[in-house]
């Protein structure tokens, strides 16, 4: 019969050429089964089916399969992959296959045309090798297309009228594959300054589109190896390891010169300055009345006792706060009780200080907050950002955007990537991001060469690098799919490589001292461990402010006694508070008398402090000390020559002195003596001091007039 008509049967063929070869396959699969039914039903040869049963044993196949078989066997029909023919075999006599590939030639041409055949009957015909090109690249002149990218390609000079000249790491790479393989090349510049990525509607800009279009031949500058621009493209092996890394404006020191104060908060050194004074008043009113109860007869000399045990008290709690001890408290229970508690709450807030203190410097001596993806994920000073549709940007987008990463850093960076479809924080250029991060707080995430070499070249050093291993990806030369450029420039990489030629030329770009000094911020130094002088700079200025004040106070000091000293009317010579001496030889004898005998000349007193009493207490002070030596110093302004007297009291006897001096010179007050009196001068001249021997139980002479002094 006639072969089935594809206008008589319901299944109506696609339009050629927009399908898929499996597709194909499968139309002409059933449209032949289809032509078979029919062929059958035609001839009325149909073998009905028996009806099937659960039960396997019982089952019995179909007697019209060998039939059916014979019939598409023998059916010659024509369809989407051309006619089918089968044989005995049952294979297609007519299938035939063509293999294209695309052919280079030394004088740049190129184009795609049929490399081999394949039929059933005479196989292969033709041969599947790559095309090679004959004596290597020598003398070939390829077109190269680049990208500006420092340090890998820059414009070397630019003349009106000539060809631009380039330099850098990717083009001394690619200076020494042309000598050494003996081509050269004619290299421009992309148009659309982009590297290349994949759109929306399937097709590549940037580099890659060129190589794709089979504009360039070669693509050479920054740009690294993905595995989506290895299905388009070829990229020879690697030159360079591809990192990213991280980088942005070096955080400003803040200077703190009372960082000191640091560890605890203004509120707790409040309360501490406070609790000195108040456990200070609390320890001289426990004193004050111990000493109430100790029964001592009050006086009128207890008011100086009262102020200078006020002082000391403070000055007690102040040294066992500072740790610098002080007198020994030896007191009532109560009393110990609260040195003891102040002694712990010391401890204490020492210690507490001291933890404290060491934990801030240890911060604060921190070069670099950011050295991770995830410290900067974690941080909100700096916004972050890379370039938009690069490889840095479809690696977090993939990173990012992937359910199964367990790593939550990668979603949280790439939602600020991201941000606005990438319009707030992201870049159209790397020149543009690098400019950014100098001006403000801005981190640039971009490949490890480029941004270390920016910080490396940097006018003011004021940008530093965090690095972060991305993944095991390098920077290679890309080239059309298929070239038969690849192998041979990979091979010659891998010889300079091994050579050395390619550590000498990345010493060149990236040297290891630069304009800044890179290591001083990435590593730290020994001596960064050190304490700066600002650190301590507070304690230098509260010890010039306690000497200050102390200058200030010695000076107040001096002014008030001088002018005290001035205030005070003159009094006469012989005028002297012998209750004080009184009771100084009281206290003496009462601490001694037990222990020593207080030999005849050993208490001295003056005139002046004898004269000064009245006459009453002058005898009863004198008979306080029977058998006692009274010496008296004496100056006489009128004499140079001196007689020393010694005053004795016999039994009965009196001491007389002259209450009245009406006859001396004025005095003036010149300078005060060692043990508290004042030293009198005569203004005619400078006294000399002259003794006098008393006669036994004789009174002094009042006709004598001189001056006295303590």
């Amino acid at each position: 019969g006639q072969p089935l008509q594809t206008t008589s049967c319901v299944l109506t063929p696609s339009k050629e050429g927009t399908g898929t070869v499996s597709n194909l396959y499968l139309y002409d699969s059933v449209l032949m089964l289809a032509n078979a039914f029919y062929r059958k039903l035609e001839d009325r040869k149909w073998h009905s089916m028996a009806s099937l049963n659960c039960i396997r044993k019982s089952t019995k196949p179909w007697n019209g399969g060998w039939s059916m078989l014979e019939t598409i066997q023998k059916g010659r029909i024509t369809g989407l992959t051309g006619i089918m023919d089968f044989m005995e075999n049952g294979s297609n006599s007519h299938v035939q296959f063509e293999i294209l590939g695309t052919s280079f030639s030394e004088t740049f041409g190129k184009d795609i045309k049929r490399l081999a055949t394949w039929d059933s009957v005479h196989g292969l015909n033709g041969s599947l090798k790559e095309s090679r090109i004959e004596n290597g690249m020598q003398g070939v002149t390829v077109k190269v297309v680049t990208l500006l990218e420092d340090p890998f390609v820059m414009v070397a000079e630019n003349i009106l009228g000539q060809p631009k000249r380039y330099k850098g790491f990717s083009i001394d790479v690619l200076d020494a594959l042309a000598k050494i393989l003996g081509f050269k090349y004619d290299i421009y510049q992309v148009a659309d300054s982009k590297y290349g990525s994949q759109l929306t509607n399937g097709s590549w800009n940037g580099m890659i589109g060129e190589l794709i279009n089979k504009r360039a031949d070669l693509a050479v500058s920054a740009i690294t190896i993905t595995p989506e621009r290895e299905n388009v493209v070829d990229f020879s092996k690697r030159y360079m390891d591809y990192s990213v890394g991280i980088l942005h404006r070096k955080p400003e020191e803040k200077i703190n010169i009372f960082s000191l104060f640091a560890p605890f908060d203004l509120a707790v050194w409040a309360c501490i300055a406070a609790a000195i004074p108040v456990v200070g008043v609390l320890i001289f009113l426990l004193t004050r009345m111990q000493m109430l109860r100790s029964q001592n007869p009050p006086g009128a000399h207890h008011t100086s006792s009262m102020s200078n045990s006020l002082r000391s008290a403070i000055w007690i709690v102040y040294g066992a706060f500072v740790q610098q001890g002080g007198d020994s408290v030896v007191g009532s229970v109560a009393l110990r009780i609260v040195m003891g508690s102040w002694w712990l709450f010391t401890l204490i807030v020492c210690s507490s200080y001291t933890a404290n203190l060491a934990a801030f410097l240890t911060v604060s001596r921190m070069d670099n907050t950011i050295r991770t993806f995830q410290d900067l994920a974690k941080q909100m000073d700096y916004a972050y950002g890379t370039v938009r549709d690069s490889a840095v940007y479809d690696y977090f987008r993939a990173k990012g955007t992937n359910p199964l990463e367990q790593d939550s850093t990668y979603a949280e960076l790439w939602r600020t990537i991201s941000k606005n479809n990438g319009q707030d924080f992201s870049v159209s250029s790397p020149s543009e991001g690098i400019r950014k991060a100098k001006k403000g707080p801005y981190a640039f995430l971009w490949d490890m060469a480029v941004v270390e070499y920016a910080a490396l070249t940097d006018d003011d050093c004021t940008i530093t690098v965090a690095g972060n291993s991305m993944s095991s990806k390098g920077y290679g030369i890309a080239m059309q799919h298929g070239s038969p450029y690849r192998d041979l420039i990979s091979q010659k990489i891998l010889e300079l490589q091994e050579k050395g030629d390619l550590d000498v030329l990345k010493q060149k770009w990236w040297p290891r001292t630069g304009r800044c000094d890179l290591n001083n911020h990435s590593n730290a130094q020994p001596d960064g461990r050190s304490l700066k002088l600002h650190s301590f700079a507070g304690v230098f200025c509260i010890l010039a402010a306690g000497l200050l004040l102390a200058c200030l106070v010695a000076a107040l000091e001096m002014w008030w006694n001088s002018n005290r000293c001035r205030q005070e009317q003159p009094k006469e010579d012989k005028e002297v508070n012998l209750e004080q001496v009184h009771r100084r030889m009281n206290s003496l004898l009462d601490e001694d008398m037990a222990h020593k005998q207080i030999p005849a000349p050993s208490i001295e007193i003056s005139a002046l402090d004898i004269g000064s009493m009245p006459p009453s207490q002058q005898r009863e002070a004198v008979r306080d000390y029977p058998g006692t030596g009274l010496s008296v110093s004496t100056f006489l302004p009128e004499q140079a020559h001196g007689v020393g007297r010694t005053l004795a009291q016999g039994p009965g006897s009196t001491l007389t002195l002259p209450l009245s001096s009406s006859t001396m010179p004025s005095i003036q007050c010149k300078h005060r003596a060692p043990n508290g009196g004042l030293f009198r001068q005569s203004p005619a001249k400078t006294p000399m001091p002259m003794s006098y021997q008393s006669v036994p139980g004789g009174p002094i002479p009042e006709a004598i007039e001189h001056s006295t002094s303590i």
